[in-house]
């Protein structure tokens, strides 16, 4: 069974930071992106940036770039999203997914609420 936990979400004004934390605990076969997603409400979820945990290789999306930034912990198959320079539009309940792309299976977390102030 493996187990996806997010923490560090939290009520923030404009401007300022918040860290997002992402473990994966388990059993993990084969090569393994991990990546953080956000769902607004009355919106769809939207990938926000992932991270190869073998190579490194890094997303991000549009408007995010320039400020978050991915970082990974391949000794805990963990994954981080350093969030500067929040803006209200990044409200959102953030969830971290751990893809095992060998097996073509994905890993879900419960979310983390991130709320920017205005």
């Amino acid at each position: 069974e493996v187990n996806v936990v997010e923490s560090g979400g939290g009520l923030v004004q404009a401007g300022g930071s918040l860290r997002l934390s992402c473990e994966v605990n388990g059993f993990l076969l084969g090569r393994i992106v991990l990546g953080w997603f956000r769902q607004a409400p009355g919106k769809e979820r939207e990938g926000v940036s992932c991270i190869s945990m073998s190579g490194g290789s890094i997303y991000y999306t549009d408007s995010v770039k320039g400020r978050f930034t991915i970082s990974r912990d391949g000794a805990r198959t963990a994954v981080y999203l350093q969030m500067n320079g929040l803006k209200p539009e990044d409200t959102a309940v953030y969830y971290c997914r751990a893809t095992d792309l060998d097996v073509r299976a994905d890993y879900w977390g419960q979310g983390t609420q991130v709320t920017v102030s205005s």
